[in-house]
């Protein structure tokens, strides 16, 4: 089992979401963030004076997966959350070691 998580524009959270539920993700996490990455932020002018944006918004979403879904899992939000632009985020995969449905206390696979 793996846990992806993506750091996303927040206009591509529908487009990403969408093409989640087309491969079969089941369930995700929804998280509104802030932070930066290469870009460092950016200007902004406001009544005339220049200020410093250093955070950017941004949407977290979170899916654990089985092994057999990352591949397609990744792809989908790849293809759907890229405008080609700077700061279209980052997918991360790591490794879920347990996983249980509190309402049932089905584990692991059976949990997902």
């Amino acid at each position: 089992m793996k846990m992806i998580m993506a750091i996303i524009k927040p206009f591509k959270l529908d487009d990403v979401r969408e093409a989640l539920g087309e491969v079969g993700i089941a369930g995700i996490t929804v998280t509104e963030v802030k932070g930066f990455g290469r870009q460092k932020g950016h200007t902004e002018l406001y009544r005339g004076a220049e200020y410093v944006v250093d955070f950017l918004p941004k949407i977290k979403i979170e899916a654990a997966v089985d092994d057999s879904q990352v591949d397609r899992a990744v792809e989908a939000v790849m293809n759907a959350a890229n405008t080609g632009k700077i700061g279209d985020g980052k997918i991360f995969v790591y490794d879920l070691q347990r996983v249980v449905r509190i309402r049932t206390g089905e584990l692991d696979n059976d949990a997902l």
